[in-house]
């Protein structure tokens, strides 16, 4: 059982995934503390409060922390944004990494079902004549 688990945690995947988990909560603190001590107060310039999360408002008893909501809400942004750049990055890489080979092998492929189409057809004559 050991021999098994050692065998899947030396796979690519879960290495890479691992690496992944930390270097992600690595850029979640970092995304926060851009959220928390720059953009907060930029934004908050312009609504008179040196602190995002400070602004709230109350009705009756409850109280609605609308800053603590929008600071949430940028570093998700942040961090979507970020992903996207990262997805599209990986794509680029991908389609630049294709061989000519898998290109090739891709075209005779289509030869191949082209060169199958004919035969069927000549089949289908030949049969048609015999008849």
């Amino acid at each position: 059982m050991f021999k098994e688990f050692r065998e899947f945690v030396s796979q690519g995947n879960v290495v890479d995934m691992a690496i992944g988990v930390l270097i992600g909560g690595a850029f979640n603190g970092l995304v926060a503390s851009l959220t928390k001590n720059i953009l907060g107060p930029l934004i908050g310039m312009f609504t008179n409060s040196v602190d995002l999360s400070s602004i709230s408002f109350k009705i009756g008893a409850a109280r609605f922390t609308i800053g603590t909501f929008l600071n949430d809400l940028i570093q998700f942004l942040i961090m979507m944004f970020v992903i996207f750049l990262i997805v599209k990055s990986f794509n680029k890489l991908r389609e630049l990494g294709k061989t000519k080979a898998e290109e090739e092998a891709a075209e005779v492929t289509q030869q191949e079902q082209y060169l199958k189409e004919i035969r069927d057809l000549l089949a289908q004559q030949e049969t048609a004549h015999k008849q």
